[in-house]
């Protein structure tokens, strides 16, 4: 405040005596109207004592000066209601300060749940290690070609994997088992090994004769006590087979044909019969098959074949993958633990685990997954294996629902050497032994199918807890929902057995994984033309985003001129980008929920289009940095999910594995001046008029390039747009073109002829006269009056008066369109 502290004191003094609030307002604002006030000026002892008199800043707007004034000293001092605080003159010296400031309230962050089998419910993650996840994974039983069952499983596991480690950042440590000892590898091992020795024989077409029907009648048998349908429509297909190539071999024995036509019947005849020959064989000479290595080569050939399929399909292999083969030790260790600890007992070289000592136990209990399964005898003796439930085997135990730790070997079976006696793993406890071995006495996450939850996790879970004397061997467990085929089980029963090299040769492993992402991991998938239907649909539609936005990208631009403008429309797509992130986030926390975030993906693209689309209708570009945010971003989660499979710089590779971005950078430059070439030539073939030169142009557009995977996008009035595609895509796209074009010239031809029949038989309608319309019907009516209306029926009944009435309507209408054709004929004209 300026002036004499006297006279400020004194005009204070006056002002304070002016015992209305809103006087004293207007006073002092004019006082201070006539002072320099400075901002920041040490403060008098009367400013003090004026500010305390008021309670506010005045609202008039007029009171510019005393509003600043009051603001000022508030600044330092605080409230003026505050009275009894100390008035912090002497402390600020007059100085302003910073006013207080409190944090954001924000919003709970968002926690990841996953679905838990032990709970049937979606439990809050928590790794016992920090940021560090223990996982063990059952992995296949290799005896066969993989199949889109064990798809569904490994595919859905890849993708919870890699969420859990790229987007939640854990550190997984992930390992998975090779089942390569178990009682279907050394069923079909042998049998193998006996059909090839009785191949390599070349018994003589009479011997195979007698050899297949005596096969056939214990098959038969077989087939009689069958009581599964689809299992026994499988045998009664493969009995017939059998037969049908017996009859062309018996009826050249007969015809004493020429050797070698004979034997063409006798290779057909091996190949249809071999399973029945094998198994035939089996049960006469399988007890006989004492060489560990028979049972090893069948498992490491398949083995091999379903890494490669796992490739193929762009899953991660596993941190550290086990062989039970390789384990035998350990098992052994594992298992007369259990023994040592009370829940195990030695029964005829066999090793038995005891549920009932373990369920008595009080710190234990059994059947965690489907306690409503404990007892179910079909389910546990399927868990046994086919080799081990023979009455024999049962009545070792001491209950029924006992399981085998470890398996005394028969004759035909591999051995390993034991404490009791020569024998091999049963199937449970393999996957004990090896995930303790390598994971310990409790692990974060264990998985499986939803198929393996009873006998097999249930007794993994019992002897493993057995063993560590605990009750948390797994803290987490995940079970993958089934697989149908078109809404059926897959069986070869059904003939709708399809292997996974069978998929990939009708889809992608990108579309697979697609399709995957589409529906829940934990839910049934039904694999269908249907649900790759909308895979590829939605791969289509991801794609054209890329490509359009990478078109964008690729107009020049200078360093300043890619920052632009927001519009509004702008700020509202920013919006709703950041929006769909949030819910992508929110799903992803609700036990990896792909499904809601594919569909949330779509409507954010779907945006992107609308914005791009109305940009384009305004002759205006897009915003390139917004669209190269979005699409950024839809490549991180593809990425993540694994439906991107290498490196790539924006949208889904092009040219095959390894050659995306070498391709797209190489051969982009010189499209683009194709096309510019190109519009060029366009703009003056329409300008000159010459026709064939803009054939030429659209051939060019629509044979040629295509053929090349490459597509050109003409609109009216904008550049060309060159996008690079896979070259099969474009093909398809246009021969469904074509298609439609066809079907539109037929629909065109359809109408034109259906039109000119319609005029034909109007014509042919005007032509008659209206004294004949009802003579040719004599089906309906007997007799007819002077001018040809019909007075009687066929049974010669006179008819109504409304039937006449109605008739007579006909009549007269038949009249004018005669007239009608009369005068047309008169002129010359047609109809």
């Amino acid at each position: 405040m300026a002036g004499s502290s006297g006279e400020q004191a004194l005009a204070y003094t006056c002002l304070l005596s002016i015992r209305d609030e809103a006087a004293r307002a207007r006073a002092l604002n004019e006082h201070l109207s006539t002072r320099s006030y400075v901002q920041g000026h040490t403060l008098s002892q009367a400013d003090v004592d004026l500010f305390r008199q008021l309670s506010a800043p005045p609202a008039d707007p007029g009171l510019f000066h005393v509003a600043r004034w009051f603001r000022h000293i508030e600044a330092i001092l605080g409230d003026p209601r505050d009275k009894g605080q100390p008035c912090g003159l002497h402390a600020s010296k007059g100085r302003r300060v910073q006013p207080p400031w409190s944090p954001p309230a924000g919003t709970a962050p968002c926690q990841l749940r996953l679905y838990n089998s032990l709970t049937r419910s979606k439990d809050v993650f928590v790794p016992q290690d920090g940021r560090k996840v223990s996982w063990y994974c059952c992995g296949p039983t290799v005896y066969d070609a993989s199949h889109m069952g064990h798809a569904r499983s490994y595919i859905s596991f890849d993708i919870l994997r890699r969420v859990l480690k790229d987007y939640f950042k854990f550190d997984v440590f992930y390992c998975m088992n090779i089942t390569d000892i178990d009682d279907k590898i050394i069923r079909r091992a042998r049998q193998n090994h006996l059909f090839q020795q009785y191949r390599e024989r070349k018994p003589p077409a009479a011997q195979l004769l007698r050899d297949v029907h005596a096969a056939l009648k214990p098959f038969s048998v077989k087939l009689s006590e069958t009581v599964d349908p689809d299992k026994r429509q499988m045998l009664e297909r493969a009995q017939q087979a059998v037969r049908l190539a017996t009859e062309p071999l018996e009826r050249a024995l007969e015809a004493r044909l020429a050797e070698e036509e004979v034997q063409s019947c006798v290779q057909v005849l091996l190949e249809e019969a071999k399973d029945l020959l094998s198994e035939w064989l089996d049960s006469r000479f399988g007890s006989e098959v004492t060489d560990n290595s028979i049972f090893s080569t069948l498992p490491k050939f398949w083995e091999a074949e379903f890494h490669k399929d796992m490739e193929a399909l762009n899953v991660l292999p596993p941190d550290v993958l086990t062989r039970v083969s390789e384990y035998v030790p350990e098992i052994v260790s594992f298992v007369q633990k259990i023994v040592d600890n009370g829940y195990g007992y030695v029964s005829n070289g066999s090793v038995y685990f005891d549920t009932v000592k373990f369920a008595s136990s009080e710190k234990h209990s059994y059947g965690k997954l489907v306690p409503e399964a404990v007892g179910d005898q079909t389910a546990l003796q399927e868990g046994e294996g086919d080799l081990s439930v023979s009455a024999d085997r049962l009545s070792e135990k001491r209950s029924p629902n006992d399981f085998a730790l470890w398996k005394a070997s028969k004759p035909g079976e591999p051995s390993w050497p034991c404490p009791w006696g020569k024998g091999r793993p049963g199937w449970h406890i393999e996957c004990s032994a090896m995930a303790g071995t390598l994971l310990g006495a409790s692990m974060d996450i264990h998985g499986g199918g939803f198929d393996l939850r009873f006998p097999h996790h249930d007794n993994e879970l019992a002897q493993s807890e057995a063993y560590f004397e605990n009750d948390c061997w797994v803290r987490y467990f995940l079970h993958t929902g089934h697989l149908t085929i078109a809404g059926c089980k897959m069986s070869k029963s059904l003939k709708n057995f399809i292997t996974i090299k069978d998929a990939l040769q009708k889809h992608s492993a990108r579309q697979l994984r697609l399709a995957f992402l589409l529906h829940s991991w934990k839910d049934t998938l039904d694999y269908s033309s249907n649900t790759m239907e909308s895979a590829l649909q939605y791969e289509r539609f991801l794609n054209e985003f890329f490509l359009n936005v990478k078109d964008l990208l690729r107009a020049p631009v200078d360093a300043a001129g890619q920052f632009e403008k927001w519009e509004e429309e702008e700020a509202e797509l920013s919006h709703s980008f950041y929006d769909k992130k949030a819910a992508v986030h929110r799903a992803l926390c609700d036990n990896v929920d792909t499904r809601t975030v594919m569909e949330e993906l779509r409507a954010l693209v779907s945006q992107c289009n609308l914005y791009m689309a109305a940009r384009k209708a305004a002759r205006r570009r897009p915003n390139r940095g917004l669209l190269q945010s979005v699409a950024q971003y839809l490549m991180h989660l593809l990425k993540i999910f694994g439906a991107i499979e290498e490196e790539s710089s924006l949208g889904f590779p092009v040219g095959g594995p390894g050659h995306s971005l070498d391709l797209e950078a190489t051969v982009m430059p010189y499209l683009q001046v194709l096309s510019e070439f190109r519009e060029g030539v366009r703009r003056i073939a329409r300008e000159k008029k010459v026709p064939e030169i803009l054939q030429l142009t659209d051939t060019l557009r629509d044979e040629v390039l295509p053929e090349l995977g490459v597509r050109l996008e003409d609109h009216e009035g904008l550049p060309t747009v060159v996008k690079l595609v896979d070259r099969n895509t474009l093909l398809k796209e246009r021969e469904e073109k074509r298609r439609a074009e066809e079907e539109r010239r037929r629909k065109k031809e359809e109408a034109a002829r259906r039109k000119q029949e319609q005029e034909a038989a109007k014509l042919a309608r005007m032509k008659i006269p209206p004294s004949e319309m009802f003579l040719s019907e004599s089906d309906k009516y007997s007799k007819f009056d002077d001018n040809g209306l019909p007075t009687h029926d066929s049974e010669g009944k006179e008819l109504s008066r409304g039937q006449a009435k109605k008739l007579k309507k006909l009549f007269e209408a038949q009249g004018r369109l005669h007239q009608e054709y009369l005068q047309m004929a008169q002129n010359g004209g047609s109809p």
